[in-house]
């Protein structure tokens, strides 16, 4: 193998290794070499190119040369920065050594040592008996002096004095401090008597329970002075009118108790981490408003509640207002220059008083309260509490802002004390409603007329009472809210619906009982009282609308599901009565009705004049009814006439036997609704006239050309829609000269015409009954089968 071939074989083993070591080299210089190709191919793209090639082979070289420079720089830096950790390494492994060294002849000297150190215990031990006696030295005087001293202390607290004991209650407890600390070894003093002073041992149980023994009086003592103390504070108000320097006293030991408090947590949470004596932290500050609120809630407690219930109820929550407002007097004038001003006792009273009130209030709201006591609640616990009176008041006004009292009561409890107030008012409005209608019913049957208002109308006092009632209520829960206002108006309503349909009822009875008793023991004044009734309902109809109008559409869904309708109760009230007037009527006219379409009749005209003088009583009395009914039932009288009145021709009295007499039937008819519009001359008609009936028929059965007859009904049937085939019948045979063609011919141009009833028509044919014809007894004869057969 020639050198080239070995060096050649040599750089391919070596690329070989590189690329197995770093194969991203191999990628590197892959790239490389293309990207030279590349570079190569494009410069030299033609023969005349390859001049520059020296040119180009020598740029390469120089910037190959720098590269390769730039590279042993930066190796030769990496290199010397190599050598330069290593060197440091081997200085710290020395370091290393020697202090490893250092340490294992200390652990050899101290293990020479531990020996020497046990012969200290006996030392340490005097140590401590020396402190003990060094201490109980020290406190001999104090310990001497603590019998007379809690002695001393009772008897102040026993006296009052309450400054002068706690001065000596906190001497005490120091001294009690101070020994427990001493004996437990970690007190100051005892911290610069070396490690022993620092370590700081834990008391042990013996000593411990002999020292609480010893001083097991100034526990008594705290407790004796604290009764007092809060004695004192309980009895602040009346101790502020007479003499406050107790409370004074009281407030400025709480005070006290809270500086010690608080300045024993930050020594004793410091480096020392010395626990806290007996009994602390006391919290007296906390201690001092709980006891103002206890004594507050005494204040309700001793309040008797003999005479809270019924009408006392209210004087009960004014005397509550009234003692409430003095005592905040008291204690926004006296009682707070006797406190810091962070105490804000008026806003504390003001706390203290509404949580009393609310505990109050709901027992007062869990009895069985009658209308009047709810009442008052809430009109005490919406409008006065709030009032300028009371909480309301200028100077209390900033104290309430600055507290979250909340209400007295829920706004839950209030809409059940509001149902519960509509319900208790619903109960009594029955019982009067129905007292009312009683007397109603009881003036209905008193033998004189019924009482006229100023406008001549017939009323009586059922719709004044109910009005009032009503009314009143209205006005009375509007002083508590309009939503109860509204309640109120819907639980009127209702009970105004359930009077109407009674009073109807009643009115049923009123006519059954009138109707089964004989003519000589009936009522005179029956259809007297059945007009006031119908005046009352139109009385009741315009409070009721005033009702309406003050009642809010937005409540009343609120309130029930099915809304009352007290206006259709009346329609339906209304109705009633006017059919009973009506039948009235038609008994009075009963009587008279079977002359009419006779031939005496015909003749003289009776018993027509009858018949309109029934009328005109009748129409005179129906002027003491209030409008519109007054109309309404003018209008029903006349349809009645007029049904009656043509019922009278249906029922086949009379045939006329000639022209002559048809004649003077028309004539006798036209005079009839004559007379009848004379009657009701006052009356202006709306829509169909059914006196204008009167003269259809008369020109029909007047009619001189028979032939005429189905033009004739064709109009009549046009006019009247409701007039059947069996009363067109009955006019053809009271006429007597219709032949069976004719008769035909207008049956079926009935039959074909039938039109259908208009809107707003009224019907009158249909209210006239048809009675059937009577069968002529005959014995079949050979005529008459003839006639049947052809018939």
């Amino acid at each position: 193998m020639s050198a080239g071939d070995q060096r050649d074989g040599g750089k391919a083993e070596e690329r070989g290794s590189r690329a197995e070591v770093w194969p991203e080299a191999q990628r590197a210089e892959g790239l490389a070499r293309g990207a030279a190709l590349k570079w190569a191919s494009g410069v030299f793209s033609g023969p005349e190119h390859l001049e520059r090639l020296s040119q180009y082979r020598k740029r390469e070289s120089q910037r190959t040369a720098s590269v390769h420079t730039r590279l042993k720089s930066m190796v030769q830096s990496y290199l010397e920065g190599v050598a330069w950790g290593l060197e440091q390494l081997r200085g710290a492994r020395a370091e290393l050594r020697d202090v490893s060294q250092a340490l294992r002849r200390a652990g050899l000297e101290a293990d020479a040592n531990a020996d020497g150190l046990k012969s200290l215990d006996r030392l340490r031990e005097a140590a401590v008996s020396h402190r003990h006696l060094l201490a109980a030295v020290s406190n001999l005087p104090r310990l001497y002096a603590v019998r007379s001293m809690v002695l001393e202390t009772e008897r102040l607290v026993e006296s009052r004095r309450l400054l002068e004991a706690h001065a000596h209650l906190m001497d005490l407890e120091r001294w009690q401090d101070d020994i427990l600390w001493q004996l437990q070894g970690s007190s100051g003093s005892s911290g610069s008597s070396g490690a022993s002073g620092s370590s700081g041992g834990r008391l042990s149980a013996e000593d411990q329970q002999l020292v609480e023994e010893y001083f097991s009086g100034v526990g008594q003592l705290v407790e004796a002075l604290g009764k007092e103390l809060w004695a004192v504070v309980s009895s602040a108000l009346a101790l502020a009118r007479q003499n406050p320097t107790p409370f004074v006293s009281a407030v400025r030991i709480v005070e006290r108790e809270e500086a010690l408090d608080r300045a024993l947590r930050e020594e004793r949470g410091g480096a020392q981490r010395r626990p806290l004596p007996p009994g602390r932290p006391r919290r007296w500050r906390t201690n001092f408003f709980q006891v103002l609120e206890e004594a507050v809630s005494a204040r309700f407690r001793s309040v008797s509640y003999l005479h809270t219930r019924g009408p006392g109820l209210a004087g009960h929550l004014s005397a509550l207002q009234h003692g409430i407002m003095a005592d905040l007097a008291t204690v926004r004038h006296l009682l707070e220059h006797c406190v810091p001003p962070h105490y804000r006792l008026t806003a504390a009273y003001l706390r203290a008083s509404h949580h009393c009130l609310h505990a109050h209030l709901a027992q007062v709201i869990s009895w069985d309260l009658e209308s009047g006591e709810i009442f008052a609640v809430l009109n005490w616990v919406l409008h006065i509490y709030n009032s300028p009176d009371m909480m309301g008041h200028p100077e209390l006004q900033a104290e309430m802002e600055k507290e979250e009292l909340g209400p007295l009561i829920s706004s839950e409890g209030l809409e059940q004390l509001q149902s519960k107030y509509v319900q208790s008012v619903r109960k009594s409005v029955s019982e009067w409603m129905h007292k009312a209608l009683q007397v109603e019913l009881q003036d209905w049957q008193r033998d004189q007329e019924p009482d006229t208002d100023h406008e001549g109308f017939y009323q009586t006092s059922l719709p004044t009472i109910i009005t009032q009632m009503l009314e009143e209520n209205a006005r009375v829960a509007l002083m508590i809210g309009p939503s109860l206002r509204d309640q109120t108006i819907q639980m009127g309503l209702y009970e105004i619906e359930n009077l109407l349909n009674r009073f109807r009822e009643a009115l049923v009875d009123f006519g059954k009982e009138h109707r089964r008793n004989p003519i000589n023991n009936r009522n005179k004044f029956y259809l007297h009282y059945l007009l006031a009734s119908i005046s009352n309902c139109i009385v009741l109809k315009k409070s009721t609308e005033s009702l309406q109008r003050q009642h809010s559409s937005r409540s009343a869904a609120r309130f029930s599901r099915t809304p009352p309708n007290p206006l259709a109760a009346l329609d339906r009230a209304v109705r009633r009565a006017c059919r009973l007037v009506m039948e009235q009527l038609l008994v009075e006219l009963q009587p008279l009705l079977p002359g009419l379409f006779t031939r005496s009749w015909l003749l003289q005209g009776d018993p027509t004049p009858k018949l309109c003088r029934v009328l005109e009583a009748h129409l005179e009395l129906y002027g003491r009814v209030r409008p519109p009914c007054r109309q309404r039932l003018q209008e029903e009288s006349r349809w009645l006439v007029v049904v009656e009145f043509v019922g009278a021709l249906m029922k086949r009295r009379m045939v006329c036997r000639g022209a002559e007499e048809r004649k003077q039937l028309s004539q006798q008819m036209i005079q009839d609704e004559q007379l009848f519009r004379e009657v009701f001359h006052c009356v202006d008609s709306e829509g169909l006239d059914p006196l204008a009936l009167l003269p259809v028929l008369a020109d029909f059965v007047g009619l001189r050309d028979p032939g005429l007859l189905p033009l004739e009904v064709s109009g009549l049937a046009a006019k009247y829609p409701d007039i059947s085939e069996e009363q067109v019948s009955v006019l053809l045979d009271l006429r007597g000269d219709v032949s069976r063609e004719v008769r035909g011919a207008v049956l079926h141009l009935l039959d074909q015409s039938a039109p259908p009833l208009p809107v707003g028509y009224r019907p009158i044919f249909t209210h006239i009954l048809v009675p059937p014809a009577a069968m002529a007894f005959c014995l079949l004869s050979a005529k008459c089968a003839r006639g049947a057969a052809t018939d």
